[in-house]
Formats: structure tokens, C-alpha cells, sequence
């Protein structure tokens, strides 16, 4: 169901109000006469509810497994098709482990900027561009710099270093549950996740090559598609798309991480080089975004996981923390990123349509 039953419950309260002319029916949620102070108006009820319509008709019409959950960072407002399901996250998860190791660092535990050495016992799995650069001594660069390869280019090899030095999984869940952010799971860690989607247990040798794929290929069909329907089902790594966009509004508010912390986050984020025609696609002229992309594994015509997260500022300044989670589907990419610009456009309508000016701009 789309929205929440909460907040249709708020909706039909403050319609039952504008029609009796309690509350005056505002374009925008912020208002201001000059030398007062900003002053909270009610929201646009009929834009909500254009946008709740539009992320229904979305999910309901979309051939596959879909979570799409969209919260406004200023005001709280979210709505959501299938929100409280989990979904296969894949890459997506590399944003928490950076939030990790952030807090790492704010905390003092962990220096971003010491150098590391990656060789060649450290590869994993599936996309890490970072092999090419591997030399005789392997290479090396700053914990910083790993993260930053981690989520720009979603590289598995610089996601693990960075996760190794953060604390592994452990931190990470440690992490989720010290700052209540509840509906996300961390699964176990690329190598051996993807392992048992595959059906097979992991062996330091499939990171060498095609040995992965090799015996990926050797597995029984049924043993294959046992492992696979299981982890879309129950994955491991799942997150609801409600708890997602919680997440994204909570950094882009600053309440995960330092300031500096924030800022350099979400630079690497906007800095993001993966799926550039997945939320990105639908941006109007004006906007941005950050955000970080996931593709899980493919069986015949299905994939487990396709992703995109991230948080749209709007030209004047307003945000909003937008996840779109494909749990399976046998689609087309096109029509997969076509879904996930619609829900971008739609979230630009929405904001037109309630005028926001951004509550930074009038503080």
C-alpha cells in the first residue's frame, strides 16, 4: 500500500480542518511577514496526496518486485509503495559502511587519511576496477581515497578495505542499531554474500580471473535457483525503502555525522559515476542529487537487486531522500531506469507544486 496508514490518518485530519477553514491551505510549509519569524503552515494536502497517487501507480504498474519510498527532509512527510518490505540492498549498503567508518573517524578511532596497501589476496568479487592498478607491491592510498572509489565507482576491493578497517560487519550493525536506524540489515560481506546467492560456498580462488563465474556455472540449476529465490525473499543485506530514506534525511539533516563529515559524505555521493540514467535521468534543470546505486546478480531473465538511492536538492534548496529498490525483475534496464526517473519527475512535481522556498533560506 502506498503511504503509511499514520499518515493518511494526518491527511484525512487536516483535510477535515482546511474544509472548515481552521487552518489556511498554504503552497508552502514555511511562511513569513517581514521581521517575524518563520511560521509553520499546514501542508498541501492535494499535492501529498497527487504524489501518494503517483508512487502507487508506479510500484502497482511496474512488472516486478518493487520498493519505493520518498520523504521530504524538511518536513518529515513520507509515502511509500511497499516501504516496509525488505529489499536486496547490494551496493547500496557501501553508504553505510562509509557512515561507519565516519563516525569512526569524528569519534577519533579511525584515521581517514593514513595509507593503506591493497594486493592482490585482498580482491573479491564481481566489479572492482581497482585491480588494474594493482603493481608488483600492490597499491596504495589513503583510507579516504578507498572510500571514495567505494562509492563513486561502486568498487567491491575498496568497499572491503574500508569495511575491514571500520570494524567489518559487526561495526556496521553496531553502527544501525547505536543510532536507532532500524529496517536495514548488513549482510556478511561481498564475498561470502554473493557466494551463497550463487549457491556456493566462498573460496579465496574465485577472486582470481573468471574462477567465480567458472563455478558459478558448474552449480545445479535447482540448487542455484533455491539460493537465489531465497535471498530475494529474505536477503541478508534487505532494507526497507522507509528506513533508507530515514537514513538519507537524517545525514542531509546532520544528525549521523560531524559536520565535516557530513559535507565530505555528500560530496562523494554527488560525485557518484554509477547509474546515470537511474534517478540521476529524471533530474529538471536546477536540481541535483546524490546517491549511490546497488546491482545485485543475475538468474536467466531475472535480477535480484537493482537500485538507486540518493537525496534530490531542489534549486532553491529544499531536499528530499528518494529510494527506488527492485527486488526482482525480469525488465528490461531500460524500463527499469524509466521507472526510476519517473520517480524523480514526480517528486519535482510535487515540489512545484507546493512552492516550498526552502526553511534554510528563511531562518
Amino acid at each position: 500500500m502506498a503511504g503509511t496508514f499514520m499518515g493518511r490518518a494526518r491527511l484525512a485530519g487536516l483535510g477535515v480542518l482546511l474544509a472548515t477553514g481552521i487552518l489556511p491551505q498554504a503552497q508552502s510549509a514555511w511562511s513569513t511577514q517581514p521581521g517575524q519569524t518563520p511560521i509553520r503552515l499546514a501542508p498541501n494536502v492535494e499535492a501529498q496526496s497527487t504524489l501518494e497517487q503517483r508512487v502507487t501507480a508506479l510500484g502497482h504498474g511496474f512488472d516486478g518486485i518493487v520498493g519505493i519510498a520518498v520523504r521530504d527532509v524538511e518536513t518529515g512527510w513520507t509515502t511509500s509503495w511497499n516501504g516496509h518490505r525488505y529489499f536486496p540492498q547490494q551496493s547500496v549498503s557501501k553508504f553505510w559502511v562509509a557512515i561507519t567508518a565516519l563516525q569512526a573517524a569524528d569519534d577519533g578511532r579511525l584515521d581517514l587519511t593514513q595509507n593503506a596497501t591493497l594486493t592482490r589476496a585482498d580482491l573479491t568479487l564481481f566489479h572492482q576496477p581497482v585491480a588494474a592498478d594493482l603493481g608488483p607491491n600492490g597499491y596504495t592510498t589513503s583510507l579516504d581515497n578507498f572510500m571514495f572509489r567505494a562509492l563513486t565507482t561502486s568498487d567491491n576491493t575498496c568497499n572491503d578495505m574500508v569495511l575491514r578497517h571500520a570494524g567489518g560487519p559487526a561495526a556496521v550493525r553496531a553502527m544501525l542499531e547505536r543510532n536507532h536506524i532500524e529496517g536495514i540489515r548488513f549482510g556478511p560481506g561481498e564475498r561470502i554474500m554473493q557466494s551463497h546467492i550463487a549457491g556456493m560456498q566462498w573460496q579465496p580462488a574465485f577472486s582470481r580471473g573468471n574462477a567465480f563465474f567458472t563455478a558459478r556455472a558448474n552449480v545445479p540449476a535447482d540448487r542455484r535457483r533455491t539460493a537465489f529465490n531465497q535471498y530475494v525473499e529474505d536477503p541478508v543485506d534487505g532494507a526497507m525503502p522507509e528506513s533508507v530514506v530515514a537514513g538519507l534525511a537524517r545525514l542531509q539533516r546532520g544528525e549521523l555525522l560531524s559536520q565535516r563529515s557530513t559535507a565530505r559524505l555528500l560530496s562523494i555521493l554527488a560525485a557518484v559515476r554509477t547509474g546515470p540514467q537511474r534517478l540521476k535521468g529524471g533530474l529538471a534543470p536546477g536540481w541535483q542529487i546524490a546517491h549511490k546505486t546497488g546491482t545485485g546478480q543475475v538468474l536467466g531473465a531475472e535480477q535480484a537487486g537493482y537500485n538507486d538511492i540518493g537525496i534530490l536538492t531542489a534549486p532553491d534548496g529544499h531536499h528530499y531522500a528518494v529510494a527506488v529498490m527492485i527486488g526482482r525483475t525480469a525488465t528490461p534496464l531500460v524500463t527499469r531506469m524509466a521507472l526510476m526517473q519517473n520517480v524523480t519527475r514526480a517528486v519535482i512535481a510535487y515540489h512545484d507544486a507546493t512552492g516550498f522556498r526552502g526553511e534554510a533560506q528563511l531562518r
